[in-house]
């Protein structure tokens, strides 16, 4: 028998035992991860060296990299390493730290992409009242709420999760991913983290409301436009992060409410990565493709001499 007393580490998903499919996960994963960080901080950079984009829209943007590069960096690198190195062990420390900062960037991550359908609705449905509403102190105030409502929920996770006794260390997941280490407690009910699981989903499905209605009205509003340059400025700003909300709500909904299996399955694996490590990867492409001023930008950074003006 386990428990949280005495347990000193989990042992997470081995991949494979054969050693070159432990070669070859470490490298899809670096590949992954490399591009993933190079993304987030073309984005990070573009937004804080270049004045023109210190306006709210991009001060959100970069601030949703951030803590993209944090959940990629939370969860990669130690599964990389275990891969590299042959070994499926993590600490209990370690694991109580994945599971606290993987829900803190999470549920930041999404709380911020509410906030930035807020900035986009009163950008499009409100023009002339933007700059009083969106100012410098309700941007600081909104992602203080975002970083707070992170940091409490996550809290709230990490102590449901681990108030509990183990009766099992072995996690059927390449990290300490929660619905698992439910799965490994020695009691059927856990009043504090099923108290948490409730209010996350009064949380997720409050913001996906929010984000759907606000939408409804962004797409309202800019089918009355008359000028068709402005509703393809419009629609430029507003599909990328359409596309992203999306992403990362289909996904998480395909991880968290499918059932956990007893036993790990390839099917498990390909869901778990596509959420946890694709939106990260995805969004500062998905941005950049449909916004000419990050792509100028960007190619200022990365020292090009050209611009791409037709794309």
């Amino acid at each position: 028998m386990f428990n949280n007393t005495t347990m000193s580490d989990f042992l997470l998903l081995e991949i494979s035992e054969v050693r070159e499919l432990q070669f070859l996960h470490f490298a899809v994963f670096l590949m992954i991860y490399l591009a993933t960080i190079t993304g987030n901080l073309l984005i990070i950079s573009s937004v804080a060296l270049d004045h023109h984009l210190h306006t709210p829209m991009y001060f959100f943007l970069m601030n949703l990299a951030v803590l993209d590069l944090g959940q990629a960096s939370v969860i990669v690198p130690k599964s990389m390493i275990n891969s590299l190195l042959n070994t499926r062990h993590i600490s209990y420390s370690g694991c109580v730290a994945q599971v606290f900062f993987f829900f803190f960037f999470i549920t930041s991550d999404f709380c911020i992409l509410t906030v930035m359908a807020y900035d986009r609705y009163v950008a499009i449905c409100n023009p002339l009242r933007y700059e009083m509403i969106i100012n410098r102190q309700a941007c600081t105030e909104m992602l203080a709420g975002v970083w707070i409502a992170g940091f409490l929920y996550s809290g709230m996770h990490t102590t449901g999760t681990f108030a509990t006794h183990f009766c099992s260390n072995v996690v059927n997941q390449f990290f300490c991913d929660i619905p698992q280490l439910i799965k490994l407690t020695c009691s059927d009910q856990n009043l504090i983290e099923m108290t948490t699981i409730g209010i996350g989903v009064v949380l997720a499905l409050g913001c996906f409301v929010y984000i759907l209605v606000t939408y409804v009205h962004i797409f309202t509003t800019v089918l009355r436009l008359h000028s068709a340059k402005g509703r393809q400025k419009a629609f430029s700003t507003c599909i990328p992060h359409l596309t992203v909300c999306s992403t990362f709500i289909f996904t998480g909904s395909a991880a968290y409410l499918k059932p956990v299996s007893n036993t790990p399955s390839w099917l498990d694996l390909i869901c778990t990565v596509i959420y946890t490590m694709v939106p990260p990867m995805l969004n500062p492409v998905v941005y950049s493709i449909r916004n000419k001023e990050i792509k100028k930008v960007m190619s200022k950074v990365l020292g090009f001499s050209y611009v791409l003006r037709n794309t």
